[in-house]
Order: C-alpha cells, then sequence, then structure tokens
C-alpha cells in the first residue's frame, strides 16, 4: 500500500551510471564503497556482490595505484552492478580505468595536476560516455581555501565544489554529479542547500565519517532527511564504519520512511508496552533476518495489542494485532477469520509474507506486459 512521497525534487539534469540513471525523474540510487584491498580481487568480487544481494544501484571501488587499476579490471568483468572508481590526483589511473569499462570517476579535475592532464582524462570521459563524480570534503579542502576561511563551513565547501565544476564547464563537459560532505551535519546540509542553487547538476547525498551503526545511521538520517524532505539529492551514500552491506540497509529505510523510494519490506511495530499479548520486539528482530531476501514493497504492521493494531492493520499489506493467545491476522486491509498462535508467530507471518510477495510479484509482471 505504498504512496508517493509528497516531496517536489529539485530538477536536475540526468546523467548514466552504466546503466542507472541519476538526476531527472529517476528514483534516487543507494550506492556504498567496498572496504577490502582492491588488490585482493576475490575479496572484492565478494563484498560487491553482497551489496548487490541487498539491492546496491552502483559501488565505489578505491583504485590507488596502477596494480589496484588492473585488479579492478578483473572485478568488472565479474559483476553487474555500476562500479566507480574512486581516484586521488594521478590522472594516469583515471585513463587506465577508463580504458577497463568503469562505470564512472570519482575524480576532482583541480587535483589532478596540469591542464594537458585534466584534458586527457575529460577526453577519454567524453569519448567513452563516463560521467564524472566531483567529491568535495569538509577534511580535505584545498590549502588556499582553507586559509581564506580558517575552518570548514558550507560557503567552503562551496567555493571547493564550484573550482572544480568550472574546469568541466570550461572544457564542455557536463556529465558530471557533485557532492560536498562533511562529518557535521549541519555544514554538510548547509553546503549542499547552497550548491542546488548553483547547478541543475545531479547531487550525490552524504554525510561523511558519520560514525558507527548505530550512530552514524542516526546521524545520516537527520542530515540526509533533512535535504531529501526538501527535494534535495539524487543519489546518496551512508557512511559508516561497518559493513557496507548496512549501508545499503539504512539508506534504502531512509528514502523507504520518506516515501521516495519502496525496495522490501517496510515493517511497522509498536516499541511494545505492558498491553502487548506476545513478544513483539523478537518477533519482529526474528522476521526481519528471515525476510531480508524479499525485495518486494510491502507494509507489514506488527502491533502487540487490540489499542493501535486494528487502525495500522487497516493500512497494511499484512497486520498482526495482538490478542490472547490467538492474535488477529488482517489481509489487504480486511479482517481475516484465521487468527494466529501467539507461540508461533514468527513461522505463520513468515508464510503468509512470502505469499503475499509472490501474488503481488506476479501481478507487477501482468502489469508490465499491459503497459
Amino acid at each position: 500500500m505504498f504512496k508517493e512521497s509528497p516531496i517536489i525534487r529539485r530538477i536536475s539534469r540526468q546523467i548514466m551510471v552504466g546503466n542507472v540513471p541519476i538526476g531527472g525523474n529517476a528514483p534516487i540510487a543507494v550506492q556504498s564503497m567496498t572496504n577490502t584491498l582492491t588488490t585482493d580481487v576475490e575479496a572484492t568480487v565478494k563484498q560487491i556482490k553482497s551489496l548487490e544481494a541487498v539491492g546496491a544501484d552502483i559501488v565505489r571501488v578505491s583504485v590507488p595505484t596502477m596494480d589496484a587499476a588492473e585488479a579492478f579490471k578483473l572485478i568488472k568483468q565479474q559483476v553487474k552492478v555500476p562500479l566507480v572508481a574512486d581516484i586521488h590526483f594521478d590522472y594516469r589511473i583515471a585513463l587506465k580505468v577508463a580504458e577497463y569499462g568503469v562505470d564512472c570517476l570519482r575524480i576532482n579535475p583541480g587535483n589532478i595536476g596540469r591542464e594537458d592532464r585534466i584534458k586527457a582524462v575529460v577526453s577519454a570521459a567524453r569519448d567513452k560516455n563516463i560521467p564524472i563524480r566531483i567529491g568535495v570534503n569538509g577534511g580535505s579542502l584545498e590549502k588556499d581555501i582553507q586559509e581564506k576561511y580558517t575552518e570548514p563551513t558550507a560557503e567552503a565547501l562551496l567555493e571547493s565544489a564550484m573550482r572544480h565544476v568550472d574546469i568541466l564547464d570550461r572544457l564542455n563537459f557536463h556529465d558530471f554529479k557533485v557532492s560536498v560532505k562533511a562529518s557535521d551535519v549541519f555544514l554538510a546540509v548547509g553546503a549542499y542547500r547552497l550548491l542546488a542553487k548553483q547547478i541543475d547538476n545531479p547531487l550525490h547525498l552524504g554525510i561523511t565519517e558519520a560514525g558507527g551503526l548505530r550512530s552514524g545511521s542516526v546521524k545520516s538520517s537527520v542530515g540526509l532527511g533533512l535535504l531529501l524532505s526538501e527535494g534535495i539529492g539524487d543519489t546518496l551514500r551512508v557512511s559508516l564504519a561497518a559493513d557496507p552491506v548496512e549501508e545499503i540497509k539504512v539508506g534504502f529505510d531512509i528514502l523507504k520512511s520518506l516515501k521516495l523510494r519502496s525496495r522490501g519490506i517496510n515493517f511497522i511495530a509498536c516499541p511494545s508496552c505492558s498491553r502487548q499479548e506476545f513478544d513483539v520486539i523478537s518477533t519482529v528482530n526474528e522476521l526481519e533476518q528471515r525476510v531480508e531476501d524479499i525485495l518486494t514493497p510491502m507494509d507489514v504492521s506488527i502491533i502487540g495489542c487490540i489499542v493501535n493494531g486494528p487502525g495500522e492493520a487497516t493500512v497494511s499489506d499484512l497486520g498482526l494485532t495482538g490478542s490472547s493467545k490467538k492474535s488477529g491476522f488482517y489481509l489487504d486491509g480486511i479482517r481475516q477469520r484465521e487468527r494466529f498462535d501467539n507461540n508461533h508467530l514468527v513461522d505463520q507471518l513468515e508464510q503468509r509474507i512470502r505469499a503475499k510477495a509472490k501474488l503481488l510479484d506476479a501481478k507487477n509482471k501482468i502489469d508490465i506486459k499491459e503497459v
């Protein structure tokens, strides 16, 4: 029962990262970055595939050396998801991964060096239809900008970003996206707001170095949520000191909460109280783990009592309302005669969720054929 978001998105030009459209009216893409040694091809491929499995639209891979570039060639051959090569300073690495079929270059043109080197990278990107991502970070601003502002500010991040943007504009290259990340929520939000008014290119959102799984998820949700609610953002990464798979999960959860994208199950669950007729917390936690593989958009409400249960269940695809010994079950908002044994809720709910997912998937295929 997913409803469209009331958010009006900022109008941006569209670029393509592999087969993934970024900007325009395309869905907001969710990406992550590998943390394996790129030269360890087997480990990196394994991690990328785990990210693909949870729905990553794009994956960024660090390519700091020519050896890493050679490894990137082998990695690219073994995965399907579009890959962004993260490169700093050495233009020769950019040219090499362009030759090997990279889907996007994350390289700041102003940091490459001489004009001829910048032109060489831009020329390769243009010839092979490879977009560029300009990535400004509050922790690594240019020395003269640091001296001018004395500390990272939104204006400082904007000036750094526009310096690189102006280079690409001067070379008549417009297939690029920009990020102005900072670890401080207000600094990042302020910089993105300024940048959104200056250019119409897609914006890649992120609160960099956000922290561990819990604190980083909260910080990213606050920062990205503020921007997304204002219509700013075309792609995002949740930067966590955690398994990159968690970054993808949290990213989709943020978009799901704002009704900007629906992927997988949206659980509506009460925090539990003395009215609960079954253990809501353990039920939800176990069920989430069991059905992580289901990507079908679906609202499932699990409420421990009859106070709020019916109201949530009537607006969900599946709903459970706690009652003594056996709980009420709702399907498509309609109360069913069937009741679920409170001692076996997870098994019963998983069975019904999977059955509903199959029906929805079949219906979606029919709808696509009719269109």
